[in-house]
């Protein structure tokens, strides 16, 4: 089997650390990095031994995916390049600046039938991936984003740079047609707003409430789930997991209780351990980074449907800006 020739697209922060993770796997070629400052290229191509260029045209013919960490205002013109040649392509969340930019991503990729994978990187974490199928039908779903200000991204509001993450999770979990969105935002610093809550209603039921900042003076990555029978409690920073779960005895010391009275705190109590259960799965220690690149290799030395396809990132982009819109039309007494 033939190496996979991969190479990075804007290589700042995030870029660096997708050369990196590439540069380790097994059967893929990093051929090269690329950034619109020529000295950053060379820095990281020197580091880890590839080519360096200042133009992604350069690397087009050269590869056989792509992945892009560039600004998201350039999304669209530099994944479209590669797309229109059939390159599998991970573009950064958000996919792009607009919907109708991410639909024409979108609507490219299918045409050219190249897979086009959006970084929403917390679908790898293993506490996400550990209750994948244990969920059930969701009820209610509480999610906390919250990091100190970092001064990048200080042309996106909170909701398009921390919460978005949380929205596509979020979608995912609750599996149905958003219903309603109510939401409210603060400024604080350089004009976007830096805090955010939504309450997110679904047409199976499910409510979902969400809060992010990065105003904060600490960093948290919270997101709980409660299902007819089970009670997950999902840590993404310390990629930590507990599980919940009732029992058929517990249905039936409840249903054995005078029906005239709800339960008390004295008669849950009471209820003895082996009722319920608690469980914490031992996560493997993977990046997720790691995980979602490993994701995208697999996708495209098989031509397959990416785990996160460009849909997903469409689909989180709406919630997001109806999440914008609703927050900006709050109006404060």
């Amino acid at each position: 089997m033939t190496d996979l020739r991969v190479a990075v697209v804007g290589v700042g922060h995030l870029g660096r650390h997708h050369a990196r993770v590439l540069k380790s796997l097994a059967g893929v070629e990093l051929v090269g990095v690329v950034d619109v400052a020529r000295a950053r290229a060379e820095e990281v191509g020197r580091e880890f031994g590839v080519p360096a260029f200042a133009d992604a045209r350069d690397v087009l013919g050269r590869v056989d995916a792509v992945t892009i960490a560039v600004p998201t205002i350039h999304h669209l013109a530099v994944a479209r390049d590669f797309l229109d040649k059939g390159v599998a392509t991970l573009v950064e969340k958000p996919l792009a600046k607009t919907i109708p930019e991410a639909e024409e991503l979108v609507a490219l990729a299918r045409k050219r039938r190249a897979p086009l994978q959006v970084g929403h990187v917390e679908r790898f974490n293993p506490a996400v991936r550990a209750v994948e199928g244990r969920i059930g039908k969701p009820r209610f779903i509480e999610a906390h984003r919250l990091s100190p200000f970092k001064f990048r991204s200080t042309d996106i509001d909170v909701v398009m740079d921390l919460m978005i993450h949380d929205l596509d999770l979020i979608l995912h979990f609750a599996d149905s047609p958003l219903k309603r969105i109510d939401a409210v935002g603060v400024s604080l610093l350089f004009g976007p707003e830096d805090l955010s809550n939504a309450r997110l209603e679904f047409e199976n039921g499910c409510l979902a409430n969400h809060t992010a900042s990065r105003i904060s003076d600490k960093s948290m990555r919270k997101i709980r789930i409660f299902s007819e029978d089970l009670y997950a409690s999902i840590d993404t920073l310390e990629k930590t997991v507990r599980l919940y779960r009732t029992t058929r005895e517990l249905a039936k010391a409840l249903a054995a209780l005078p029906p005239e009275r709800e339960p008390s705190l004295a008669d849950l109590a009471a209820i003895p351990r082996e009722f319920y259960s608690i469980e914490e799965p031992v996560l493997p220690d993977e990046e997720p980074l790691a995980g979602e690149l490993k994701a995208f290799v697999e996708s495209a030395r098989a031509r397959s449907e990416p785990v996160v396809p460009g849909e997903h990132g469409v689909r989180a982009m709406r919630a997001a800006e109806d999440v914008i819109r609703e927050m900006r039309s709050h109006r404060w007494s």
